[in-house]
C-alpha cells in the first residue's frame, strides 16, 4: 500500500511553548492543595510566589498568565503614563505584545538597532531625556535574557551590568525580560539571583522550556509586586484555585531546570546540519535551543519549504524575510534529532 512503512513521527520545532506536561508534573497537578488566590489564600501559589522570591533574592513575586502579561506589569507598575521606556528593537516587548504598554499604559517606546538584541550602552546616555515639560520622562530600560528573536542568544552578564550602572546613574528601572532566563542559568552556570541582583524586575515564563502549562512569574520589591497586583485584578487577571497550575510551575523548577541542557544539545545539533548545507545559513551562534537561519539559495520559496519539511513531519515557523526558526524543547528526543539530520537534506 502506498505510503505504508513511511515514519508518521511529528517533530514540533515552531517553539518551545507547544509542550505537553509530563506525568509527573500532571500528578503535581493533581495533589496540588488549592484556595482562592485573589483572596489570597492558595497555599500552592503562596508558595510557589514565596519561593520564587527567594530564588531571584527579591522582595516579592506575583504568578500571572503569561509573559506578555507579567511584562506589562512590570512596565506599568514601575512607569506613569507619558513616560518613555528603552529597549531593542528585535525585543519581544516591542514586537509581540499587541503595543500592551502604548494602549494600557499611556507609554511611548524608544527602540534602539542592538547587536543580537543587545542594547548599545555607549548610545543611552544621550538618549535620557531633559527635564523639560516638551518631552515624555525616561523611566524604564529594558533586556531581554535569553533573546527570543536574537536567535535564543545569551545576553552577557557583564554587558547587562553596564546596562545596570547606566539605570542606576540616571535613576531609571530596569526590567528583565527573563522569560528564558533559565536556559542562560543552565549554559552559564551563572545563579538566578545573580542575573536578578542586575534588575529591579524580572519576569520567568514556565510554559517554555520549563514544560507547564501556563504562566509566568514577576518578581521585584514587594510596592511594586502590589501595584503589579492592583493591575492584574485591573486587567481581569485574577486567579481562583489557580494552584493547580503554580503546581505545575513548582514542578518545573524544581525538577526541569537542568534538563534544558539536552535541548541545548538537539539545537545544536540541528544547526550542525544546517550549517553543513550550502543552500541555508545561520544568523547567529546557536547557544541555547533557538536556531534560527536564512534560506540563501533564492531558488527556495520560503512556504514551500516549509510546507514540505512538515509533509515529513518537521514542523517549524517562517520568521520574517527569508528566516526560519526552529526551538528545540523536552518533547523533541534524540532519536527525533537523528530523523531530522538523515531527512532535512533531502527536502
Amino acid at each position: 500500500m502506498e505510503g505504508e512503512g513511511l515514519d508518521k513521527r511529528v517533530i514540533d520545532l515552531r517553539s518551545d511553548t507547544v509542550t505537553k506536561y509530563s506525568p509527573g508534573m500532571k500528578e503535581a497537578m493533581i495533589r496540588a492543595e488549592v484556595g482562592d488566590d485573589v483572596l489570597g489564600d492558595d497555599p500552592t501559589v503562596l508558595l510557589f510566589e514565596k519561593k520564587m522570591a527567594e530564588l531571584l533574592g527579591k522582595e516579592d513575586a506575583l504568578y500571572v498568565v503569561s509573559g506578555t502579561m507579567a511584562n506589562l506589569l512590570a512596565l506599568i507598575s514601575q512607569t506613569k503614563p507619558g513616560d518613555e521606556v528603552l529597549l531593542d528593537r528585535n525585543s519581544h516587548i516591542f514586537n509581540y505584545e499587541a503595543a500592551g504598554s502604548a494602549v494600557i499604559g499611556g507609554l511611548q517606546l524608544h527602540p534602539f538597532d542592538g547587536t543580537g538584541g543587545f542594547l548599545p550602552v555607549d548610545e543611552l546616555p544621550s538618549v535620557v531625556r531633559p527635564d523639560n515639560f516638551h518631552y515624555p520622562r525616561t523611566s524604564l530600560v529594558c533586556v531581554e535574557n535569553t533573546h527570543n528573536r536574537g536567535g535564543g542568544m545569551i545576553y552577557p552578564f557583564d554587558m547587562i551590568k553596564e546596562v545596570s550602572g547606566f539605570a542606576a546613574e540616571f535613576n531609571l528601572k530596569l526590567h528583565m525580560d527573563g522569560a528564558r532566563l533559565a536556559n542562560a542559568v543552565v549554559v552559564t552556570g551563572i545563579p538566578f539571583i545573580r542575573w536578578a541582583e542586575l534588575a529591579d524586575s524580572v519576569n520567568i515564563c514556565f510554559s517554555k522550556g520549563l514544560g507547564a502549562p501556563v504562566g509566568s512569574v514577576l518578581v521585584s520589591d514587594a510596592e511594586t509586586i502590589k501595584r503589579a497586583r492592583d493591575w492584574r485584578k485591573r486587567l481581569g487577571g485574577g486567579w481562583r484555585q489557580a494552584g493547580l497550575l503554580a503546581a505545575a510551575c513548582l514542578y518545573a523548577i524544581e525538577n526541569n531546570v537542568e534538563r534544558l541542557g539536552e535541548d541545548h544539545t538537539k539545537a545544536a545539533r540541528i544547526a550542525d546540519t544546517i550549517s553543513a548545507d550550502p543552500r541555508f545559513a545561520l544568523v547567529y551562534p546557536v547557544q541555547t535551543n533557538i536556531v534560527i537561519f536564512e534560506v540563501i539559495d533564492v531558488s527556495i520559496e520560503i512556504e514551500s519549504f516549509v510546507s514540505k519539511l512538515a509533509q515529513v513531519g518537521i514542523r517549524c515557523l517562517p520568521f520574517g524575510g527569508r528566516r526560519i526558526r526552529m526551538v528545540t524543547h523536552m518533547d523533541i528526543s534524540f532519536d527525533d534529532i537523528t530523523y531530522f539530520e538523515k531527512t532535512f537534506s533531502g527536502i
